[in-house]
């Protein structure tokens, strides 16, 4: 005769056999069983108390996205689960791996409109890869144990829906769990697919490799295939860190958050290489006209983005490497070396920024410190605005630290539970958080959950009392500034209150003592920098070209952000 154990506890323990080690929520009366088993398993899995369930759910979105495991997440019933929402989607969108759980009224009370009770199976729908409510008590570490599988093959959003009389029940205790057989691998792309993209590569003029985070672990890769065929390389911002950002023919990155040299190229290039992305603004930044090869291991993605003269099904990193293989060396050209200067050119224009001592704060003396002091395993998370500008152009990742934001779905607000993530999923590592005053303050109750678990994060926070890049798309649109400028707050000592060590700047002589003391503490930091309301210089257009725009609008565009210096790729190819 089987053993006994709770269904709750049984649940959990197909969460241990996972490596699941820790899971965000806010307890409710509909998840009560499942905290009785949370304490029971306490220590191997750890329940993290936040102050928010969107605060846990982007949390769990980042620790998929920073360690490539599932993360994990629970909400009770009704406003509980509904306040998940935005984190899943933030998962959906930039596929990683999340398990949900939500709480539900017990079994005898559904349908009889209950307190709370809420049909959650349709308002999860869009988000999950898989959605389901247990139906018994024995059927609840089973449905768990296919939901975290689910999760790992479609890199998505699976939902468990609880009804709370379920997770008291005793059941028999019965090995349950497949993790043991939970295997990876890699799609090998066919030898005849890689062949025939030789051809494009060998006549191409203006060639650019554009990757995306699926050759995530493959920076050897990349590498060597820029060097073997001469050829610059450009990627998405969901990619940082994956390529040294000192890397001699590293571009940067498209579109809006991005750098000069990418858009400059991949606006020019004649061939294009995209390798691993679902980069959604290649139509407005990608030469329409350019040769385009897709490599993905998923089929539904090809053409989505640019027209496709061949596609390649298989892993990106081994197709690189592939390629290197079969194919012969391109030889260095003038393509390359206007790029590599345009490249030396940019990152001194942002050096000249950064080491400004006095006048007006501007972000790229914070950054200066941030790389004064960061370890070589550094984790940086990054908010969405203005701040993810700053951060993707001025943070030199050196192909050891990490870097993560909200990318496709770009909500705010991850900055800070994206450093919780972090923190636990690095412990021994230094975490930097990178905030706007707007998104900053949409979750800053959560610096409490950085205090009460002792968790040293670095939050740094850009405060100019504006919703920047909205500000910036009104201008462009040629609409009146409304709406978007935002009532001051001291965030420094606001984060004293919350269990932080605060610091408010208003000068740059501040900045190196408050980053010393940020360096030592043992426990969460959060700095207020308050900065200009400068535009950040917008890479997305240009009013630089003498072919392209009048002398008089040029120069009215390099006195506003001071880019005197700072030539077009088309001049340096002249």
């Amino acid at each position: 005769m089987a053993n006994k154990i709770n269904a709750g506890v049984a649940m959990i323990k197909v969460f241990e056999s996972w490596g699941i080690d820790h899971i965000y929520g806010i307890p409710g009366g509909s998840f009560n069983s499942t905290m009785d088993a949370l304490y029971k398993e306490r220590e191997s899995v750890k329940y993290i108390q936040v102050r928010h369930e969107e605060v846990g759910a982007l949390a769990a979105a980042a620790d998929a996205k920073l360690t490539g495991k599932v993360g994990a997440v629970f909400g009770s019933a009704g406003p509980g689960a509904t306040h998940l929402i935005n984190g899943l989607y933030d998962a959906q969108m930039d596929h990683v791996p999340v398990i949900a759980l939500l709480g539900q009224v017990a079994s005898t009370a559904m349908n009889y409109n209950s307190f709370q009770e809420l049909n959650e199976n349709p308002m999860f729908a869009d988000v999950s890869v898989y959605n389901r409510t247990v139906m018994t008590p024995e059927s609840l570490p089973h449905v768990v144990d296919e939901a975290i599988k689910a999760a790992y093959k479609y890199n998505g959003v699976a939902v468990v829906t609880i009804p709370v009389d379920y997770g008291y029940a005793e059941i028999d205790d019965l090995e349950i769990s497949t993790a043991k057989n939970h295997k990876k691998g890699v799609i090998q792309p066919d030898e005849a697919d890689l062949k025939a993209v030789l051809p494009l590569i060998e006549a191409a003029k203006k060639p650019v490799l554009y990757v995306g985070q699926g050759v995530r672990g493959g920076a050897d890769a990349v590498q060597a295939f820029s060097e073997h065929f001469s050829m610059p390389v450009a990627a998405a911002v969901l990619a940082k860190g994956i390529i040294p950002d000192s890397y001699h023919n590293f571009l940067g990155f498209a579109a809006r958050v991005a750098t000069k040299p990418a858009n400059e190229a991949l606006a020019d290039a004649d061939f294009i290489l995209f390798v691993g992305s679902d980069f959604p603004f290649a139509a407005y930044f990608f030469n329409p006209a350019a040769k385009f090869v897709q490599i993905d291991i998923d089929a539904s993605k090809f053409g989505r983005r640019h027209k496709t003269d061949l596609t390649v099904l298989g892993d990106g990193a081994t197709a690189l490497r592939k390629l290197v293989e079969f194919g012969k060396a391109r030889p260095a050209d003038a393509w390359l070396a206007a790029n590599q200067k345009n490249i030396v050119n940019w990152r001194a224009w942002l050096q000249s920024r950064a080491d400004v001592t006095e006048g007006d704060l501007t972000p790229e003396p914070v950054y200066k410190q941030v790389k004064r002091i960061a370890e070589d395993n550094a984790v940086f998370v990054t908010d969405v605005g203005n701040s993810t500008i700053q951060s993707i152009r001025n943070l030199d990742l050196n192909g050891q630290q990490l870097h993560t934001t909200s990318g496709w779905f770009a909500t705010m607000g991850n900055g800070v539970p994206g450093g919780i993530a972090a923190q636990l999923s690095f412990p021994d590592r230094q975490v930097f958080t990178f905030s706007g005053d707007g998104g900053f303050a949409m979750v800053m109750q959560d610096i409490i959950t950085q205090a009460k678990y002792k968790l040293p994060i670095i939050n740094i926070v850009f405060s100019n009392n504006s919703f920047g890049f909205i500000e910036a798309e009104q201008e462009d649109s040629g609409q009146k500034e409304f709406g978007v400028f935002l009532e001051g707050a001291d965030f420094g000592k606001a984060g004293e209150a919350l269990g932080a060590k605060g610091f408010t700047i208003t000068e740059i002589s501040q900045l190196p003592a408050a980053f010393d003391a940020a360096k030592n503490s043992d426990g969460p930091v959060v700095i207020d920098v308050k900065i200009k309301n400068d535009r950040p210089l917008p890479v997305e257009d240009l009013h630089l070209d003498p072919d392209k725009f009048p002398a008089d609008e040029i120069a009215a565009f390099k006195e506003r952000y001071g880019v005197h210096d700072l030539p077009t790729l088309n001049e340096l190819l002249k």
